[in-house]
């Protein structure tokens, strides 16, 4: 009986931890250290959709403050009355601004944005510490016009928005148990409704939570940003710009998605808010393999963010048990065909990070659901093909209407328009083409062998022999496709065993797959990674050798560089002895993002492999998240 009510009060005092306001996290720790995977999760959801941050995906410059979603909007108006209220890095649209992104927080605590649009060449630099956010405007050059700030109640949250004199306003939840006095200070113009306009000539200084002098928030924010960049600098060094570049794509993509109830990083925000959009919402846009390498470059620092977004993506999985190539917010998700199955890589390099047990627990069943449909859908005589498999339709949705075909397969692999690709047949019985897939294959090897790793952790041995004699099996299968005339491993028909010879870097990835033998490998690198007629060069690593006939193109995977393949081509030099290589392969991937995020503050989708450059083709997004894969490969070796 005694030692019963020592149990109850020992729960009624963990109860009473939890719920106490103010708590530290050691204390928040101890109450979840019995609670589920989910709750844990859930847990983590809860701390990161709180405070203030440019959590909008509709426009970088309006702040809000969650989780009650009130925000401060902020606008232009040039001298002729003309609006520009929609901002997004990159965007290209004919009156569109150009946006300059410096920094940015994981937390929102700092943030610092170039504003150019008419005749304004403003700053927009924000601090916030609890409920209290200062934003100052401010011109870099001469500017004219006007800076329109607007209090606003996002997503249907209904709360109160009271103004007060012609430079201030109130913002709280609807049982006012929060409310944020605002003021803004500067040269008022004039108050239209909600909207206080100021002259962009001079500094505006906005006061969320506390009433400020212009020269003490000027301070509190120049304080905050000095006190952010140095200690970034000193745990850095010299890898710093690589950092702060990588930190600044993730916070400014990092947005909350009130459809789903989740903190996320989709790739962009013009890919999210312009072709998957609401008008009330915002909308996401999440891809398979982009979504787990954004959780791996949070890994370095920021352990929720990386568990948010490798969990946001893998319970994206479809009812018949794959993660999905694509996952929008209206619902729609690619049930017809998948992309490279890199969430074991993400999830065991997260565990290695930060040693979360429970974390693996969580995402496994549907990790290894995903392994195992592998097999059952996409094997093709014991190697893998591309596929794209026929399903009844869910959201109408218009991309419910390409599956099945030659090209929605070619997405699956991740490389959509390579010409390894090209005139391949494609199987409409039993829904993939007719070519073995090195890439593909090498990967599944891969996710089998990191699954394996996680399924010890977990205590399933079962699981773990089954999933290393997977690898084997597959593993073994893939001598099948190295091409000794060539020297590379080398897709191939499944009909007439022919070898497909246009080559790319995820010819490769048996090296990731620990496949190669040192002799294969040797002569992989030798003869065609380092070869200036192929894929070595100034800038690395093409898409597609620089003699094939495609490289002219310079047309998305037809010819350009792309991050992810750096960091896999590299993980799988990593796994044999090429140091002076991957000394090389580190320095070139360092130089080409430098190129661009020092001189324009753009982190591109691609880059051309000959210039370098990122804006010489219109399909490139200047600000997609895993172009700074090519830092994460310095900050992961460091």
């Amino acid at each position: 009986m005694k030692r019963t009510i020592i149990f109850f009060l020992s729960i009624v005092v963990s109860m009473a931890v939890w719920a106490a306001p103010g708590q530290s996290a050691a204390r928040r720790s101890f109450a979840v250290s019995d609670s589920s995977p989910a709750s844990r999760y859930a847990e983590i959801q809860r701390s990161l959709a709180s405070g203030w941050n440019t959590w909008d995906t509709r426009s970088v410059l309006t702040h809000v403050y969650l989780p009650y979603a009130f925000a401060v909007d902020l606008t232009l108006e040039d001298n002729n009355g003309k609006r520009c209220s929609r901002f997004r890095v990159g965007d290209r649209g004919n009156d569109a601004p150009r946006m300059t992104p410096m920094a940015h927080s994981y937390d929102g605590s700092y943030t610092r944005m170039g504003v150019s649009w008419h005749d304004m060449n403003l700053i927009v630099e924000s601090a916030a510490e609890d409920s209290v956010n200062i934003i100052l405007v401010y011109p870099r050059s001469a500017s004219n016009g006007r800076v329109v700030v607007t209090p606003k109640s996002l997503w249907g949250r209904g709360n109160n928005i009271v103004m007060g004199e012609s430079n201030s306003f109130e913002l709280s939840p609807k049982d006012k148990s929060l409310v944020i006095p605002t003021t803004v200070k500067g040269n008022i113009i004039e108050r239209r409704g909600r909207e206080i306009h100021a002259s962009a000539e001079k500094l505006i200084v906005v006061c969320c939570g506390c009433d400020m002098s212009a020269d003490e928030a000027l301070h509190f924010v120049q304080n905050k940003g000095k006190t952010f960049a140095d200690a970034n600098r000193q745990k850095w060094g010299e890898r710093y710009d690589c950092y702060n570049g990588m930190q600044t794509i993730l916070g400014w993509n990092n947005i909350y998605d009130p459809s789903i109830r989740e903190v996320i990083t989709p790739v962009s925000r013009i890919w999210s808010s312009e072709w998957f959009a609401s008008t009330d919402f915002g909308g996401f846009t999440l891809f398979c393999w982009d979504t787990y390498f954004a959780a791996m470059m949070f890994g370095i620092d920021n352990k929720n963010l990386a568990y948010a977004n490798a969990t946001a993506i893998t319970k994206a999985i479809t009812e018949t048990g794959f993660v999905p190539n694509c996952y929008y917010s209206n619902g729609f998700k690619s049930r017809d065909r998948s992309q490279p199955p890199v969430g074991s890589l993400a999830v065991w390099t997260l565990y290695n990070r930060w040693h979360d047990r429970w974390f693996v627990e969580y995402l496994y069943p549907e990790l290894l659901r995903w392994n195992t449909w592998w097999t059952e859908n996409r094997d093709n005589g014991g190697l893998l093909s591309l596929g794209s498999t026929p399903y009844e339709k869910v959201t109408y949705f218009r991309s419910e209407y390409d599956q099945n075909t030659a090209y929605a397969s070619s997405l699956e692999s991740g490389l959509d328009n390579s010409p390894m690709h090209d005139g391949v047949p494609f199987n409409t019985e039993t829904h993939m083409k007719e070519q073995w897939d090195v890439g593909m294959t090498s990967l599944f090897v891969a996710d089998c062998r990191y699954l394996a790793k996680l399924a010890r952790i977990l205590g399933k041995n079962k699981d773990a022999r089954m999933l290393e004699a997977r690898a084997a099996k597959y593993g073994n299968n893939l001598q099948r496709l190295w091409d000794e005339e060539t020297g590379i491993f080398l897709n191939r028909n499944t009909q007439t065993g022919e070898f497909n010879r246009r080559m790319s870097p995820t010819c490769f990835y048996p090296m990731l797959a620990g496949v190669a033998t040192e002799e294969q490998a040797r002569r992989m690198v030798e003869t065609h990674l380092l070869n200036p007629e192929e894929f070595w060069g100034e800038y690395v690593i093409p898409s597609v050798p620089r003699c094939d006939p495609s490289f002219g193109d310079n047309d998305y995977w037809r010819g350009r560089i792309w991050a992810p393949l750096n960091l896999l081509v590299y993980l799988g030099l990593k796994n044999y002895s090429f140091p002076d290589v991957e000394r090389q392969f580190l320095d070139k991937s360092k130089q080409l993002f430098l190129q661009s995020w020092l001189s324009d503050g753009y982190i591109f989708e691609n880059y051309n492999a000959t210039t370098g450059r990122g804006d010489d083709t219109v399909r490139s997004d200047k600000f997609y998240h895993w172009g700074a894969l090519l830092a994460y490969l310095l900050l992961m070796d460091d």
